[in-house]
């Protein structure tokens, strides 16, 4: 049987490097996969207690599993902490935000389905982020920074 050839894989959180995210100041990313099969990226996202990140829309589904650290979105009631999991609807559009009295950092961990686009006030469009900038923004910053990098495009 085909499965039984296929190994099961574990990505070491120390063997990740922190990337600057690039979109708010202090915000860092650690990519663990960038999927080009079901379009997807998983990855650890930080940032400090008084980070804004940009609104954003989402083309697919998000889950995000929160590590350490309050957030919440400016539409919403609701704070998220540790232990608490935001799924977050296809077309969803909205704006994060750390929650000051949550300690120094925000830790999440997001599994992030499709487009992830960054709007300005205005609307326009800052960035787009999905597997494939991922996957750019991880092997870029392995070569400027002389690490090896890990192949998370790949399966195993």
């Amino acid at each position: 049987m085909f499965f039984e050839h296929v190994e099961a894989s574990c990505i070491s959180d120390e063997s990740m490097p922190w990337i600057p995210l690039g979109i708010a100041p202090g915000v860092e990313v650690k990519f663990f996969k960038a999927d080009p099969i079901r379009g997807e990226v998983i990855a650890l996202l930080k940032a400090p207690a008084d980070a804004k990140l940009p609104r954003h829309h989402h083309s697919g589904t998000v889950v995000v599993y929160t590590l350490k650290g309050k957030w919440k979105y400016k539409e919403h009631d609701w704070v998220a902490g540790p232990g608490s999991i935001v799924y977050e609807i296809a077309a969803s559009t909205h704006a994060p935000e750390a929650v000051p009295d949550g300690g120094p950092e925000v830790v999440v961990l997001n599994i992030v389905s499709g487009d992830l686009v960054y709007l300005n006030d205005d609307d326009s469009v800052m960035a787009t982020a999905n597997w494939r900038s991922a996957a750019k923004q991880y092997f870029g910053y392995c070569k400027k920074n002389g690490i090896e990098p890990r192949d998370i495009t790949a399966f195993g």
